[in-house]
């Protein structure tokens, strides 16, 4: 099964809700399992940059399968990642706000967040997936 555009727009949709509670600006992407661009959502006040930083979030999490959160450690200068950042022609970004999206165990796409603190990113995209989760 894959990610379908309804669901990208029920997690464009919470992800929004989620920010305008936390008082964040913030832009929201999310891929399909190929990478490819499937939803975008910026708002109006919304630093330029988030929508580049969305993008890249999400893609990190979808190559690597796993949150951007939980990955920030292993590319500083000690961590077994250091050199992927550069390593690769697409840019990705070990910053929280980026988690992949399961179906059925499998990787179906991914959600990025950007334009607030790395934490509150992070939140957003969590509250989005709970809201991806409980609707399906």
């Amino acid at each position: 099964m894959s990610l379908t555009i309804n669901d990208a727009e029920t997690l464009i949709t919470a992800a929004r809700q989620a920010a305008d509670t936390t008082g964040v600006t913030a832009s929201v992407t999310v891929l399909d399992a190929g990478g490819h661009l499937l939803a975008f959502r910026r708002d109006d006040r919304a630093v330029l940059i988030s929508g580049e930083t969305s993008t890249r979030k999400a893609y990190t999490a979808l190559q690597l399968n796993a949150p951007t959160a939980d990955l920030v450690d292993l590319v500083k200068p000690d961590g077994p990642f250091y050199s992927l950042p550069t390593a690769l022609d697409r840019p990705l970004l070990f910053i929280a706000g980026g988690v992949p999206v399961h179906r059925d165990g499998r990787l179906v796409g991914a959600l990025g967040v950007g334009g607030g603190a790395p934490e509150q990113d992070h939140s957003i995209a969590i509250a989005a997936l709970q809201e991806l989760t409980r609707t399906r």
